[in-house]
């Protein structure tokens, strides 16, 4: 039987039509042309890319990071030629042409969707996402070379090397990551000269009641303990080990209770302390570790998390290394160096490869309840590749339209 062609509604463009399949569900339309018209950055006349169409093909470039600026607007098009006939072909916009869509957009767009979207996804029915009551998140760090132009350099900042600098210019990313889900939450950018401790005050603002962070020693002190205990959230992170941390008074499991001071003069009069309780502990025969290891953690009594649950507990940190291996090495792709050649589109690629990775890691979430396993039993490339491969193969109406095309 003869399938009756489908046709555009009369006035349509054809980029009305766009949809990508896992990505438009994870940030749908709506959602984006809020943040665009708040942005003040809605396209002002018809245009072959209109804003809401470069918000998703920058989405889209994070999934090919190795392909070129036409060949991923191609893959976006070529799912829709079938509405315009066999005989018809999609123009893709030139290079130059996409190169101003993306500035004429800009990053906020990207950012305020992301801020909005991008959170903790684990259900109660997600293995390996909780320890007892409390949702466990992991803070730390990372960097990403970018092309080598003036205008990214004056804006990030090229580390020191060695031997003089490095090769490309680096920007820098503080994050929180679900543990169980690997999804990055939370995340501030900045250049490479600006410390994670900085960007840190402004992460632990997406902590929350319920959550307990895990956080290596590097991020302590005084004042991002108090902030980020005040979200509401519990906290164990690794302190170094010549902290002072008088034992006050000794638990049953091991452990003691101990305060925290602004300065040695507060802490020499008492004041403005905050409790903490110490797990100190070693590894007895595994070479190469450490003399002693020290946490400090908000949850002051033993019976709601034992000492040595928290010892253990606090080395599924390295779950954020590996979220952060997922988003450079298999999205990103190794040695890949970010395209973007003016900083604004640097931070816009970025917030469209934390978006890319949150819409893939939302997909495993769905299929580990589906089949209740652990999200980490499943492989982060295979879906990946998913979505590129179901990519081209969706076409969806706008939201106004009454159905979808089949």
């Amino acid at each position: 039987m003869a399938r009756t062609l489908a046709e555009l509604p009369k006035g349509a463009r054809i980029t009305d039509y766009i949809s990508l399949g896992v990505i438009s569900k994870t940030f749908p339309r709506e959602k984006i042309q809020e943040a665009i018209n708040r942005s003040g950055k809605a396209s002002q006349r018809q245009r072959d890319l209109p804003a809401h169409v470069v918000f998703y093909y920058v989405i889209a470039l994070a999934l090919y990071m190795q392909s070129s600026y036409r060949e991923v607007l191609r893959c976006l098009l070529e799912g829709i030629q079938w509405l315009k006939g066999p005989e018809s072909l999609v123009r893709v916009t030139g290079k130059s042409g996409i190169s101003q869509a993306r500035k004429r957009l800009g990053s906020e767009p990207l950012k305020r969707v992301h801020d909005e979207i991008v959170k903790p996804i684990a259900t109660k029915e997600t293995r390996g996402a909780w320890y007892r009551q409390w949702r466990i998140v992991s803070i730390d760090g990372s960097t990403m070379d970018v092309a080598d132009t003036t205008g990214n350099q004056q804006c990030f900042g090229r580390p020191g090397a060695s031997r003089g600098q490095t090769a490309y210019p680096q920007l820098r990313v503080v994050s929180l990551v679900e543990n169980g889900t690997h999804v990055l939450f939370g995340t501030q950018v900045a250049g490479c000269r600006t410390g994670e401790s900085t960007l840190a005050d402004k992460v632990v603002e997406s902590l929350a009641p319920g959550f307990l962070c895990l956080g290596d020693r590097n991020f302590f002190s005084f004042e991002l303990w108090k902030k980020a205990h005040a979200t509401g959230a519990d906290l164990l992170w690794r302190v170094k080990k010549n902290a002072v941390l008088p034992l006050e008074k000794r638990l049953k499991d091991g452990s003691y209770l101990s305060h925290v001071y602004p300065s040695p003069k507060h802490r020499r009069k008492g004041s403005n302390g905050i409790a903490v309780r110490v797990v100190e502990y070693r590894f007895e025969g595994i070479p190469d570790t450490e003399d002693i290891y020290r946490l400090i953690t908000t949850i002051l009594e033993p019976d709601p998390a034992p000492a040595k649950e928290l010892a253990v507990l606090y080395h599924d940190r390295w779950e954020i290394e590996t979220a952060f291996d997922e988003l450079k090495t298999h999205l990103r792709g190794a040695r890949i160096v970010l395209r973007s050649k003016s900083p604004d589109l640097v931070l816009q690629e970025i917030y469209g490869l934390l978006m890319a990775h949150f819409a893939a890691r939302g997909l495993m979430h769905e299929a580990a309840l589906r089949d209740g396993i652990d999200p980490d039993r499943l492989s982060f490339v295979h879906a990946v590749r998913v979505v590129r491969r179901k990519l081209p193969m969706y076409v969806a109406f706008p939201p106004a339209a009454p159905k979808s095309v089949s």
